[in-house]
């Protein structure tokens, strides 16, 4: 079965789930409505599905292609950036001002989940992009919105993120490059960077780099750190390119998937730069381009479970091997089988979770700056950082859980690289690991977005989750609600567990020792309730007599599958956050066969 963009649920899950109707009524969005709605995720699942699908798996083959000095991007992802940037699709939610549509960023959430699933690899490319118009919106001076902004947002040029090198990986603070004053208000920027994504490539004319460096009297350390903008070709005041900067690949990097996304080593030689905001502020204004990337890996991780999942329930319908047990067929699909119909259910829960998940993080993005008072941004605010540890690691964990469960129902066939389940696999796999990986999106949200105001952010989830509970009862008994009631009474045990250890500066290997199994807690359990408020809304579509019936009560059961599988395991995530630091320190070098 052929990639089919799973609009139908996106619309469900941005309305009746993560609420883009909150959004739509602060007025700050007057060209939104449902109509407008539906009618960017049908389109953009129509191009996901013609022009992007078809090149999954020829670039997966071909990829892209490195030599003197410089990279052609796979067969066909040339002329398919090109109908993209036609499109429009890199200025959804950038300024009016800046050429872009001014829309909801759930909205372009939902729509780049269509493009995730198609082609992960050719995604990643404006989705750089769209980092880098973010951060230049936050912190570009009035030329370069007006140069490199506006090129961005038509999707004439692309971005891309420059960030890591040799010695620096997650550190940023021990990075190396250095930007030297020129005299005319330039910088001459030297070093090496490393896994740079679409670093270099021949889908556009120019590429825009963003690249964190150090001034000369630069403090060491995170607050020594700049943002510089350089362009891959001079850009002349009339916006005519003029002669090659001074930075170029080196090589692209051969990796496990993604194959058709170049990932370059870049060196920057005396290369011609602009500071981008403040002087040694550079950590911070590069947290406004990977805070947006972090939620979009969480998109891809969504997308590339979808992906994953309708190869999978194409191959369940089509292999046939053994009896129904239903049906008493001999020969049957062995869809027919129940544990192969039990793997389909949670992977397609699985799903429609992280989608809430994700698509909540942007609803809240958005209302954290249009709510109607600061208070309200403020606690939205919150919400928002709360979510997008959590929206990136436990969606990505589930990209990989998928996307492997897919090889799992092919058997011996997923193992084979000809029917393409691999390349699931090999692509998801890196999704936990870049934008931060998500041991660190943990630490994160343990050591920081839990405790910045008090635990209030996560306080209101657990409230909120418990109107829903008292909900749910009336549409289940039994084991769906008593899962959904121990599940949150678990994640509110574990939430005071670590505010108390926190404010023990003693503690700190315990709450550091926590945060894996706290993140994946939260995940678990706001992901249950996602699909609670799914099948809530579902019901109700039911009794009011609208919609598909069939496709509603698909949404009711999905909820009910879900509680079973993974609502029902929370006991041992909680006992997980509780192991303690001691334990971790007893788990010696020698222990671990050093």
């Amino acid at each position: 079965m052929p990639y089919r963009s799973p609009v139908r649920d996106l619309a469900f899950s941005l309305t009746a789930v993560a609420g883009i109707d909150q959004v739509a009524a602060t007025g700050a969005f007057p060209d939104y409505d449902t109509d407008l709605m539906n009618a960017v995720l049908e389109a953009a699942g129509s191009f996901s599905e013609e022009v992007l699908a078809p090149l999954n798996r020829p670039g997966d083959l071909n990829g892209a292609k490195y030599a003197n000095g410089s990279v052609t991007a796979a067969p066909g992802f040339g002329d398919a950036y090109r109908q993209f940037a036609e499109g429009g699709w890199t200025g959804l939610t950038a300024s009016a001002e800046a050429g872009g549509q001014a829309l909801p960023k759930a909205l372009e959430l939902a729509a780049y989940e269509t493009i995730q699933g198609a082609n992960m690899a050719f995604a990643l490319c404006p989705m750089l992009s769209l980092a880098a118009i973010e951060a230049l919106e936050a912190h570009g001076t009035p030329s370069q919105k007006d140069i490199y902004l506006t090129r961005l947002v038509s999707g004439e040029w692309t971005g891309a993120m420059v960030l890591t090198e040799p010695g620096a990986g997650s550190d940023l603070g021990a990075l190396t490059a250095t930007a030297t004053p020129n005299g005319d208000g330039t910088y001459a920027l030297n070093g090496q960077k490393i896994f740079i994504t679409w670093g270099d490539h021949d889908a556009t004319d120019n590429i825009v780099h963003l690249v964190l460096a150090r001034l000369p009297d630069a403090p060491a350390g995170p607050k020594g750190i700049s943002l510089f903008l350089a362009s891959k070709y001079e850009v002349k005041d009339d916006g005519t390119l003029g002669g090659r900067n001074d930075f170029r690949p080196v090589g692209i990097e051969h990796k496990l998937g993604i194959h058709a996304s170049p990932t370059c080593v870049m060196s920057y030689e005396g290369a011609r730069a602009e500071l981008v905001g403040q002087p040694n502020q550079g950590l911070a204004h590069m947290f406004v381009m990977m805070n947006n990337a972090r939620v979009a890996v969480a998109v891809q991780g969504v997308g590339v479970a979808e992906g994953a999942y309708q190869h999978a329930l194409a191959y369940a319908l089509d292999r046939r091997q053994g009896r129904s047990i239903w049906t008493g067929e001999a020969n049957a699909p062995i869809i027919d089988h129940p544990d192969i119909r039990r793997a389909l259910g949670v992977m397609k829960s699985k799903i429609e979770a992280a989608r809430g998940i994700a698509l909540a993080t942007g609803v809240a993005a958005d209302l954290a700056r249009h709510a109607a008072t600061e208070d309200e941004r403020r606690a939205w605010k919150g919400r928002e950082d709360l979510l997008v540890p959590i929206a990136k690691a436990w969606g990505t964990d589930v990209g990989c859980d998928v996307a492997s469960m897919g090889v799992q129902i092919h058997g011996g066939m997923g193992y084979i690289e000809e029917t393409g389940a691999a390349q699931y696999y090999r692509d998801a796999r890196i999704t936990p690991i870049y934008e931060g990986t998500n041991g660190i999106q943990a630490m994160d949200l343990v050591g920081r977005k839990l405790s910045q105001d008090g635990g209030a952010s996560a306080k209101a989830v657990i409230s909120e989750m418990r109107t829903t509970l008292t909900a749910l009862g009336k549409l289940y008994s039994g084991k769906p609600v008593e899962r959904f009631k121990t599940a949150i009474e678990a994640v509110e045990d574990a939430t005071l567990w670590l505010l108390d250890a926190k404010a023990d500066p003693a503690r700190g290997a315990d709450v550091l020792a926590a945060a894996d199994a706290y993140l994946k807690l939260l995940g678990d359990v706001i992901g249950g309730w996602m699909l609670a408020k799914g099948a809530l809304a579902a019901q109700s579509q039911l009794d009011t007599g609208e919609g598909d019936a069939e496709w509603l009560e698909g949404k009711i059961v999905l909820y009910e599958v879900y509680a079973a599988n993974v609502l029902g395991h929370v006991s041992s995530r909680l006992a997980a956050v509780g192991q303690g630091g001691p334990l971790l320190e007893r788990l010696s070098r020698v222990a671990l066969g050093v």
